[in-house]
């Protein structure tokens, strides 16, 4: 993301040597062609010279998923860092203040910084993510392929934004039995290379839209040479009718109400079937679509287990794909509950919701998470395919706080191109 003078490579002389893996890194997770692409894509490039131009906008976003517990100034000020050292030591050098040093910047208020994100809009960051968001592992990258098919997992959760009107309008409040939740939820349902965590696409929804119907829309990023893993809620005839139509296997967990008679028992255990699109197609044997199904229980410390998983895949030959073998990988999907965990848990890192009181400025506020997640966790399979190790094993938060400090970094020696900060409002 070397954003026009913010080079992710800009580092010299030793102080900068060690933190050149890590800036190279950050520069593939975010490339500045992809940025600047997309800049001029959407239109989004500022007519006029300002305090807050269109790239520092990107970074600042990006940024706030970083620093997700601070301000949005706290965060700016982080990402200028150390602009305003190197601007500093070269006045010094000069014999003259820091303010000659080039145009004069201060860091701008809240409602300025909240102006210029409206200004730049969501549709850069939605088109920004889809630009750089992909699955990234090798064939050697640990639990990364089955049978020479790219694991991919797909699942939800919501996320908590600000209690505003209009927050509620656009994306509704959870209720229980006990009443209206505290706060409007927005739902992200997130496709996941399970090798890598790497996010390969999400779909963001009102909270009162199902994940079911959001997870068919991200079989738009599948395809062949791909085995998708889902959950109990996502299974169905359609799903299973629109990842075959994608050219992509699939592996994933199905309701215990569905109705699967044998057709043929495999050596393994498994067995063939048919699932139908309703009970009329199936009661005359329309429409149907093969199955295999394998199921099993877990061994327990105390003796076998008492819960049944009951597993749909595409993958009909028990000699390439075994049944054991299959459910050994089901349990891949669960990387994808980690991946989120670390985007919750980790990232966001502290109970309060998400800072943007507008429904635009909160999807905006979502893609800069997703951007600096993507950020971390490219910065950690760099770091594992450099020490032959699995990137799932890597700390997350160890990464981030590695991420957070090379930005300022990065900013410390005099920059190649024009500078970023123009003065003007």
């Amino acid at each position: 993301m070397a954003l026009r003078g913010w080079s992710w490579d800009a580092v010299a002389g030793p102080a900068g040597t060690g933190n050149r893996p890590l800036l190279e890194a950050l520069e593939a997770a975010l490339p500045d062609a992809a940025v600047e692409g997309t800049i001029e894509a959407t239109g989004a490039r500022e007519r006029r010279r300002r305090v807050l131009p269109t790239h520092l906008v990107v970074t600042l976003v990006v940024a706030m998923g970083l620093w997700a517990a601070e301000s949005m100034r706290h965060a700016l000020a982080a990402v200028v860092e150390g602009w305003h050292e190197t601007r500093t030591r070269r006045a010094t050098a000069l014999g003259a203040p820091a303010a000659g040093a080039g145009p004069r910047w201060h860091l701008p208020s809240t409602a300025a910084i909240v102006r210029a994100r409206q200004r730049v809009g969501v549709r850069l960051f939605r088109e920004l993510f889809h630009a750089v968001a992909g699955p990234s592992a090798t064939p050697a990258t640990p639990g990364a392929f089955l049978g020479g098919l790219r694991l991919l997992a797909v699942d939800g959760t919501t996320l908590d934004v600000a209690d505003t009107p209009e927050n509620v309008r656009a994306f509704g409040r959870p209720t229980t039995h006990r009443g209206p939740g505290a706060f409007p939820q927005l739902r992200a349902v997130a496709l996941i290379e399970t090798g890598t965590h790497a996010l390969c696409d999400v779909v963001l929804r009102p909270f009162r839209g199902g994940e079911a119907p959001a997870a068919r829309h991200l079989l738009r990023a599948v395809g062949p040479g791909m085995l998708l893993l889902w959950d109990r809620g996502f299974d169905g005839y359609e799903m299973v009718r629109r990842t075959q139509a994608r050219g992509a296997a699939f592996l994933g967990r199905t309701k215990a109400t569905i109705v699967l008679p044998p057709t043929a028992v495999l050596p393994d255990g498994s067995y063939l079937s048919a699932i139908y699109p309703s009970t009329k197609a199936r009661r005359h044997h329309r429409d149907g679509l093969v199955v295999r199904v394998v199921e099993y229980a877990l061994d327990t410390p105390t003796g076998p287990g008492t819960e049944r998983y009951r597993l749909l895949t595409s993958r009909l030959d028990p000699t390439a794909f075994p049944a054991q073998t299959l459910a050994a990988t089901y349990h891949e999907r669960w990387e994808i509950e980690t991946a989120l965990d670390e985007l919750k848990v980790h990232q966001w890192a502290h109970p309060r919701p998400l800072r943007s009181r507008h429904p635009r400025e909160v999807v905006q506020e979502v893609y800069g998470l997703l951007l600096a997640h993507l950020a971390i966790r490219t910065l950690m399979y760099h770091a594992a395919l450099r020490d032959g190790v699995d990137p799932n094993r890597l700390s997350f938060t160890g990464a981030r706080r590695g991420v957070r400090r090379a930005i300022p970094r990065a900013q410390r020696t005099p920059p190649k191109g024009r500078p970023l900060f123009a003065t003007g409002s």
